[in-house]
Formats: structure tokens, sequence, C-alpha cells
């Protein structure tokens, strides 16, 4: 019996050693500039973004949402068709207690002390959720033991992607699929910028942001989010310097005066929302290339814009407004660069860069449309 004991008392403390020893401390710095100590590999942690999913998927390809307990609720709210398919094929996702709605002012910090996270992820910026600027909310956080990591794909999203992304492999403890992601995303950024580098003729660019949100004309990006794909891509941002942040809106006199080149919106619709928002141009999951053209085509019949020369001429596009926000960015790059410089680019194909990416580092498969240029009347 007292050896049976023992036997049994020594099996006890070696599984605890070894969990302990499973366990292992780590210090790194987060897009903020903080110094943030935490247990790696985390098992357990909340998203002050539900649209973190995707990316997490680059790790946990069986099941982005296995280490999640707990997320905002925005991604079924601004991109329903894709928050359906990631249900459809993992359930469970819809069962996820949700710590907030749609804004850092719906964050529940007792629904997320509830759910016992080893980690927050928050992002830099964020108008969705917890971000760098929530003191308060940071502060009872770490009160609590919780670390909190700021990531960021949307303020510089194509320089912090990377570092977003390799921070992740690290609390994750699955740092050799963050190289192998990290690899793939610098090989095509370097490629675009290896064959812009001596362009002089760079086009103006106006990107509309949120096309069909408001009635009226018009919101342009500055020279974050969105606006840096225009400049990585080989175009001028139209209103990239008088607007100092994200989001701003321009006066349609202005625009018309100085005509852009090129004509890009945002499309924050899909074919889930065709019915009940139907001036949103349609792109993403599930969306067809009819659909996409049938809304791209409403959009552009609006005062002001059907005045630009860049329309008139067939240099209207849209591409997929969540692109801002996932480390699927780089697509977007080679899509806007092939618009605007389409002799240089000739030979590259974002939808197969597209593929790839879903291929070998996503949990569900490539279905939709994510970009368009309008068809002119009589083309084949």
């Amino acid at each position: 019996m007292m050896i049976r004991l023992f036997v049994l008392t020594v099996a006890l403390i070696t599984a605890f050693s070894f969990d302990a020893d499973a366990k292992e401390e780590i210090t790194l710095t987060d897009l903020s500039g903080r110094e943030v100590t935490l247990q790696v590999p985390v098992d357990h942690l909340i998203l002050g973004e539900g649209r973190y999913l995707p990316t997490l998927g680059i790790f946990d390809r069986d099941d982005p949402a296995k280490r999640v307990v707990g997320m905002m609720g925005e991604f079924e709210k601004y991109d329903p068709a894709s928050y359906q398919q990631y249900v459809e094929a993992y359930p469970h996702i819809a069962d996820i207690p949700r710590i907030g709605s749609a804004g850092e002012a719906s964050f529940s910090m007792e629904k997320a002390f509830s759910v016992k996270p080893q980690l927050a992820l928050f992002g830099l910026g964020s108008g969705h959720g917890p971000n760098d600027k929530s003191k308060t909310v940071i502060a009872q956080m770490e009160a609590a033991g919780i670390p909190v990591v700021i990531l960021d794909f949307r303020i510089d999203p194509l320089k912090n992607t990377p570092k977003s992304l390799e921070i992740l492999g690290k609390v994750l403890g699955e740092e050799k699929q963050a190289e192998e992601f990290i690899s793939f995303y610098r090989s095509h950024l370097d490629d675009v910028h290896r064959r812009l580098e001596n362009v002089k003729d760079r086009p103006s660019v106006f990107m509309e942001s949120h096309v069909g949100m408001m009635p009226q004309c018009c919101r342009a990006f500055g020279q974050q989010m969105m606006g840096r794909f225009i400049e990585w891509a080989g175009g001028v941002n139209a209103f990239g310097d008088m607007i100092p942040g994200t989001v701003g809106q321009v006066n349609v006199e202005h625009l018309i005066v100085n005509q852009p080149d090129v004509y890009i919106g945002s499309a924050i619709g899909s074919s889930a929302t065709i019915e009940k928002f139907p001036n949103y141009i349609a792109l993403g999951a599930s969306t067809s290339e009819a659909q996409a053209q049938m809304t791209l085509g409403n959009a552009l019949n609006r005062t002001g814009l059907v005045q630009l020369k860049a329309i008139k001429d067939g240099h209207a596009h849209a591409i997929w407004h969540h692109f801002y926000n996932t480390p699927m960015n780089l697509v977007a790059v080679e899509v806007i660069a092939k618009w605007l410089h389409p002799s240089l680019f000739k030979d590259i194909d974002p939808t197969e860069t597209l593929k790839t990416y879903f291929d070998r580092f996503q949990a569900v498969p490539l279905n939709g449309i994510y970009w368009t240029t309008i068809q002119q009347k009589g083309a084949s």
C-alpha cells in the first residue's frame, strides 16, 4: 500500500512538473511599444476584434477558434458572409461568449474576466474594441493577471503585419508557422516594391471608404489603413496629405476640380447584405461577380461620381474593405498595383496569390470575389 502511494505521489509530482515545464515565461514588445511578460504557449485568449479569427487560422488551421474563449461581436455584424463561412465550418464559433458587440464602449470587463483568459489581443487604434488607448481596461486586465498584447493590421498594416504575426507565433508557440507565412508575405511585397523602384509616373487614386454607408459622397482614406496600399502599389493617394488619420469626409466639388486618375471604392457589403443594404458594394465571401458588378455600377451612378473622368474612362474599381484588417492585405497591394501599372504587373496574378493564401494558410476555402473592375458597355 505504501509503495503504491509513493508511486502515485511521484507520478503526480512528475505530472505537475511537466505541466510547469511546458510553459515558458517570455517578455516581448507589442505594437504599441509596451513590454509584456507572459507564459507561453497561450491556450485561452480573448479577441478585441472577432475578425482576428482568420489570422489565427494561419496558426491553427484545424480550428482557428480552438484557443478563443471570448471575443468581440463585430465579425458577424460587419462581415456577415465571412462569419457565416467560419460558422458553417466550425459551428462552435457561434457559442463563443461575446465580451462586447462592436465598439470599445460595449466591452464588458465582467464578461472578459468570466471566461478566464490567459491573454487578451487588442488592436492598435482599433475602433471596434479595446485598443492601445484603453488605459483603464488594460490596467484592470493586468491587475487581474491577464496580459494584454497589442497587434496592428490597421494603422500601418504593411509594416506591422509581419511584426504582429511574429508576436502571435511566439505567444501561441507556433513560430515555425509564423516564419512560413512571413516569408510568403514578404516575398510578394518585395516583388511589388522591386518592380516599382524606378517608376516615376504614379497615377493619383481616389479611394472611397465605406461606400454606401452614407447617402452622400464621399469619405476618403488618409495615409493610414487602406490608404497605405495606394502608395505601396505605385500610386498617389489623392487625399493622403489632406486627411491626417484613417478616414475623412471630402468635398465633392474639390474632387471634381482635382480629378483623380483612378477611382477605387471599398466594399463593406457582400452577398449577405445586398437586400438589407443595397447601396453597399458587395464583395468577399460567397459573393459572385454579377453581384459585385451590379453593386459597383449602382455606386458609380451617385451624384459627383458620374462626373469623374476616371469612371467615364473605365478606371473604376472596387476592393473588399476588410482587406485592411487581415494579413490578406498583401493581395490588395498586388491587385491595386496591377490596376495602376498593368504592363509592369502583367505576369502577376493576384487571384493565384489569394488562392495560395487560402490553400496554405487558412482554415476555410476560397469562396467569392474580392475585387472587381467596372465593365464598360459594349465590352466583351
